[in-house]
Order: structure tokens, then C-alpha cells, then sequence
């Protein structure tokens, strides 16, 4: 796995994994991270500036979780993911990657501190239309607490399962995923 690593003015190391990124401009964005980590913003970010579908894997779940069918998800994902260009945002590793994961050209996985997914967690549930609901931030918080210890290992063991050579960039600061938005040469 090659490493490649360029410092931002804060001194934070930006880090690209695995093989250089696609020429041309990728079309197929898996976009991961912690709850609270910034996806949705993110992948609405590069979808206003390339042009690019968002499929928010959030959005699609919350569709059918009254009915907890996952073959309804997992077809609703083969349809999305079937098409020739996207962003999609969210995790669902385990559930998706074997249908995302061999179609993408590129991977963000951004990183930022917990506590900042903590916040970020707790200040949307506030705000009005947002799905994300108070009585869910608990368990949401957990779930940021133990995020790295338990979900990133699943996120990792499933995405070198399913295609391990997508060019990966992992994101760390606010500062990073700017200048990453300005690189885009979409």
C-alpha cells in the first residue's frame, strides 16, 4: 500500500492510500466517515460543484425503516449504484459494499475528532425537518464513542474485501476537505 502525505498550514497530514487517483475525474464518490463526520455536507459539496447525483444512503434507508426489508434497501442501492455517476454518502458497509464498492473510482473517508461528530450530532438533532431525532441522540452518541474501536474495523475489513484497490483519501480537518473541494477537477 503505497502512502502519500502533504501538510496543510495547521501541520495536519492529509493522507492518500492505495493506488494515485483515477485519471480524468472520478465519477463513482463513495463518501464514509463517523456519524457526524460531515458525509451529507461533503457529498452535497462535490455534488453543487461537479454536477454529480448525491445518493444519500441515510435518506433511502429511513424510506423503508418502518418496514426493516433489506432486500428492499439492497435493491434500492443496486438501482442507484447501477448508474453511471454518483456520489454516495453513507457507511452501511456490510449491507452496501459489495454493491458500491466494485463500481467506485474513488473513496473519502473523512476523520474528524470525536468530539466534533459529538457536536456536530447533537446540534442537527435540533434543527427543524431534520431526520435525525432527539430521542435517537443516545444511541447515536454511543455509537461516535465506539466508532473507531468497533465500526472502522468492519468499514475496513469490507471495503479490502470488496475492491481494496479504490484510490482512498481520508480527510482529517475542515482545512483538508477545502482544499480537497478546490482540487476537484470535475
Amino acid at each position: 500500500m503505497k502512502r502519500f502525505s502533504s501538510r496543510s498550514p495547521e501541520g495536519v497530514r492529509a493522507k492518500i492510500e492505495t493506488s494515485p487517483i483515477p485519471r480524468g475525474s472520478p465519477r463513482r464518490i463513495i463518501v464514509l466517515g463517523c456519524a457526524g463526520s460531515g458525509k451529507t455536507s461533503l457529498a452535497r459539496q462535490i455534488g453543487e460543484r461537479t454536477g454529480l447525483p448525491v445518493l444519500c444512503l441515510d435518506e433511502m434507508s429511513g424510506r423503508l425503516s418502518s418496514q426493516g426489508e433489506l432486500s428492499s434497501f439492497r435493491a434500492l442501492l443496486d438501482e442507484a449504484h447501477a448508474k453511471e455517476a454518483w456520489i454516495s454518502d453513507g457507511n452501511f458497509a456490510q449491507v452496501s459494499f459489495d454493491i458500491r464498492m466494485p463500481r467506485a473510482e474513488l473513496v473519502i473517508w473523512l476523520e474528524p475528532p470525536r468530539i466534533l461528530c459529538a457536536w456536530r450530532a447533537c446540534r442537527r438533532v435540533l434543527r427543524q425537518g431534520e431526520p435525525h431525532k432527539l430521542r435517537n441522540l443516545p444511541a447515536v452518541l454511543a455509537f461516535i464513542w465506539r466508532f473507531d474501536r468497533v465500526n472502522r474495523t468492519l468499514i475496513e475489513v469490507a471495503r479490502s474485501t470488496h475492491r481494496s484497490a479504490v484510490p482512498l483519501i481520508r480527510l482529517k480537518s475542515g482545512r483538508e476537505i477545502a482544499r480537497f473541494l478546490q482540487s476537484l477537477k470535475i
